[in-house]
């Protein structure tokens, strides 16, 4: 007998494909679109046409070597997308730790924040802030605090991650971060209240979440490609682990593996995203909740829609930041937070609706 797959299975496939493909579409549109907004909006706003010729100078400055004949509105153009690429990337970091992280700890309310990964990160950067003079050793020392915070997370609860039980390390695991979130806050409150009057402000705006001193870098591109690929490979296990905890292992999942690569994953995005722009919060909390209220719970498509979803939602977010005060910025992760919160009881509120 034939093993093609019957109409009445290979139809419902390939509407789900083509429903996948439209949503991915329409959210990388609503992307572009969101980043050339945040390139025209701001305290001096760019017109559509001098938007349009601003871009075809940039595009004819990008085959030069160094020639300074960029006009006003090229030069400005370019600084509000260079910021806007790095508020983009940094919420799509955050976005796609943030579902990596509830099918980890099978948890709703987990965040990127939750195992203490940014208090790490808040420990490096202050103490950069405070002991060295290099303000790119800020970056460095955040990425670094992060991913020492993660490996020691690992290395208490490695017994767990082993043996690999489908809920076994869940409650420990975020008990564990926890505790060392506490202790990474207690070192933040003791540098604060050392830190001399010059630097207290700037150490306060990094706190918040602040994109106002970031600057385009590819490492973060690399890191959230390197993560959607790896999301790609593992949606279909996250799914069977989501929908079949108790039986995934019998079902062909290796769990262990999968936790910890999911674990790794989170770690790596929000060091990444941490040491770009800061503690900002929200967004990876509310922008998986929305995604999948608004798409349904399939891994497959979740990841990359959160991807992109939390991308635009952080560049709307930060132009906002730049423009409701200006000249004066806010801190964007004020912004996150004034948004995020009604927003989350909303999302609430309707799930208990249904």
């Amino acid at each position: 007998m034939s093993s093609l797959p019957s109409p009445s299975r290979a139809a419902p496939a390939h509407a789900g494909r083509r429903r996948a493909l439209l949503v991915l579409g329409l959210l990388l549109a609503c992307a572009v679109a969101s980043i050339l907004l945040a390139g025209a909006v701001g305290s001096v706003p760019l017109p559509a046409s001098e938007l349009l010729g601003a871009l075809r100078a940039l595009a004819g400055l990008a085959g030069l070597a160094g020639g300074d004949s960029a006009s006003l509105a090229a030069s400005l153009l370019e600084l509000r997308l260079s910021r806007a690429l790095s508020g983009f990337v940094t919420g799509a970091m955050l976005a796609l730790a943030g579902v990596m992280m509830q099918a980890l700890l099978r948890n709703p309310l987990a965040d990127p924040y939750v195992l203490g990964i940014s208090g790490g990160a808040s420990v490096g950067a202050l103490a950069a802030m405070l002991l060295l003079p290099a303000a790119w050793m800020v970056d460095l020392a955040a990425f670094g605090g992060a991913v020492t915070v993660a490996l020691l997370l690992y290395a208490l609860a490695r017994r767990d991650f082993r043996h690999g039980a489908a809920d076994g390390n869940g409650p420990f695991l975020l008990l564990t971060g926890v505790i060392v979130s506490s202790g990474c806050g207690a070192l933040v409150t003791l540098m604060l209240s050392v830190a001399p009057e010059g630097r207290l402000r700037g150490m306060v705006f990094w706190l918040i979440g602040d994109l106002s001193a970031t600057s385009p870098r590819l490492l973060p591109w690399a890191v959230l490609l390197l993560a959607l690929l790896l999301a790609a490979r593992l949606a279909g296990s996250v799914n069977i682990l989501a929908m079949h905890a108790q039986a995934a292992a019998t079902l062909g999942v290796k769990v262990g593996a999968l936790r910890r690569a999911l674990f790794f994953c989170a770690a790596l995005l929000t060091a990444s995203a941490v040491g770009t722009a800061g503690s900002i919060g929200f967004v990876g909390l509310i922008v998986p909740h929305a995604c999948r209220f608004a798409l349904g719970p399939d891994h497959r498509l979740l990841l990359p829609a959160a991807a992109l979803a939390g991308g635009i939602f952080l560049t709307v977010a930060d132009m906002l930041a730049r423009t409701v005060l200006a000249p004066q910025q806010l801190p964007v992760g004020v912004i996150t937070a004034l948004i995020g919160v009604p927003a989350f009881l909303l999302q609430l509120h309707q799930m208990r609706k249904r």
